[in-house]
């Protein structure tokens, strides 16, 4: 009697390791990256509703279990690759700790429930995370071994995910608000890049074969480009884009941000997870709280 109640306990265990492994290899730390699917909701608080509000945290939710997937489908065809790198080694299946065929088979059901629900929600907003899908599998075999067009695919990933957030609650997006939200994320795809270069700098081929064709002061050059031009679009955004002109007084709160970025992959060679710098970087964190409450009430009083 004791024998059968001690291996019910280790049956129950067991499956709750499996699905907290599952569950970890969502990547629910990157699931911040989703937050941009707010933006819209943000931009349109004189209109904001219980509603959209709803509306916006399912497209929220559904973005973070459809770039979980990709996450799985990812590991799988990089699992040879990550148990060579100091960091990502320690993930469930590149460690082991995770069937990988289990993880692929969580992956692809999931997917399916996710598409579906969008689908049903919303014909434009199911077609983006479709759309969303399929560049980021691409990545995953291909495309990351282009050089450039590696991170030009990560920065659209985080711009189909603000269309995404603007065509579930119906609100328009503008042509500024998509070229801020694509130079923003390459600044973070370049800074990215540049971590894994300087971390892998004495073996980068043996991990990620396309920084073979990168250096540290390319990127730094790259970063330069990219962080002008989001300054100098942004503030353009906010004189022309037919919002009220007192938008201009968050420039400041944009400039400070991508400074102090700038300052974390210089000097700290950080950048390598946007995702944990926004959480663990106070000053950041709360650079990003005193924009949206200065955006928000902006809207609030002059729209």
């Amino acid at each position: 009697m004791l024998s059968n109640s001690i291996k019910l306990k280790e049956r129950i265990a067991s499956k709750q390791n499996i699905f907290l492994l599952l569950l970890l290899q969502l990547r629910p730390h990157q699931w911040t990256k989703n937050l941009l699917v707010f933006a819209a909701l943000l931009f349109s608080l004189h209109k904001v509703s219980i509603h959209l509000l709803g509306k916006s945290l399912i497209a929220f939710f559904l973005f973070c279990m459809v770039s979980g997937c990709v996450y799985i489908i990812n590991d799988f065809a990089d699992i040879k690759n990550d148990r060579n790198h100091p960091e990502k080694r320690y993930r469930p299946m590149a460690s082991g700790a995770l069937n990988p065929f289990l993880g692929l088979a969580f992956g692809c059901g999931l997917l399916i429930a996710s598409l579906f629900s969008a689908f049903h929600f919303d014909l434009g907003f199911g077609s983006v995370l479709l759309f969303y899908f399929l560049i980021n599998v691409a990545y995953s075999f291909t495309l990351k071994h282009v050089v450039i067009l590696d991170v030009m695919i990560i920065s659209a990933g985080f711009v189909l995910r603000a269309i995404g957030g603007s065509l579930m609650i119906g609100t328009p997006f503008t042509p500024w608000f998509l070229l801020c939200t694509m130079l923003l994320s390459l600044f973070l795809a370049i800074s990215k890049r540049r971590h894994e270069l300087y971390l892998l700098q004495e073996e980068k081929g043996s991990h990620r074969k396309v920084l073979e064709n990168y250096s540290i002061e390319l990127l730094n050059q790259l970063n330069t480009i990219v962080t002008s031009a989001t300054i100098i679009s942004y503030s353009l955004f906010t004189f022309t884009s037919g919002r009220t002109i007192q938008l201009m007084w968050t420039i400041p709160f944009v400039i400070f941000g991508i400074f102090r970025y700038l300052y974390l992959i210089m000097m700290g060679n950080k950048g390598g997870t946007p995702e944990k710098v926004l959480v663990e970087d106070k000053p950041i964190l709360i650079t990003v709280l005193l924009y949206v409450i200065a955006v928000a009430s902006i809207i609030l009083i002059f729209e």
